[in-house]
């Protein structure tokens, strides 16, 4: 179900990205990998980036078109349904290269929702 609050969501993959920016500072993939306690707290976050993408069905694509949306949903099916074949190149590749042009992505498109929102309506 698409969510009737899209600034909430897009907020929630924002804190989400700095989570996992967060946790995984100053590491590297081997500093990573050898961390069970950061790979999950990383999955945990890309679950709910994943499900705020769920629900933001729809909307996301016309905010933010650039953004790979069917995969971000997909993500969070093979984290709960597949976790044991999660391979963590995949992750951190994640980490590495997607969150960031995510997180402009998202920013961007907060910002065009807060100015539609500061618009009065024309009648």
């Amino acid at each position: 179900m698409p969510s009737d609050n899209p600034l909430f969501r897009l907020a929630d993959v924002l804190e989400n990205i700095e989570r996992i920016r967060t946790y995984t500072e100053n590491y590297t993939f081997d500093r990573f990998v050898s961390d069970p306690k950061c790979q999950d707290a990383v999955e945990r976050c890309l679950l709910r980036i994943s499900e705020a993408a769920r629900k933001l069905q729809g909307v996301a694509e016309v905010l933010a078109p650039d953004q790979p949306w069917s995969d971000i949903r997909a993500v969070g099916s093979v984290l709960r349904h597949d976790y044991d074949t999660i391979n963590p190149n995949v992750i951190w590749h994640i980490v590495e290269n997607d969150l960031g042009p995510l997180r402009q992505a998202v920013e961007s498109a907060i910002g065009v929702l807060r100015e539609k929102d500061a618009k009065p309506d024309k009648a």
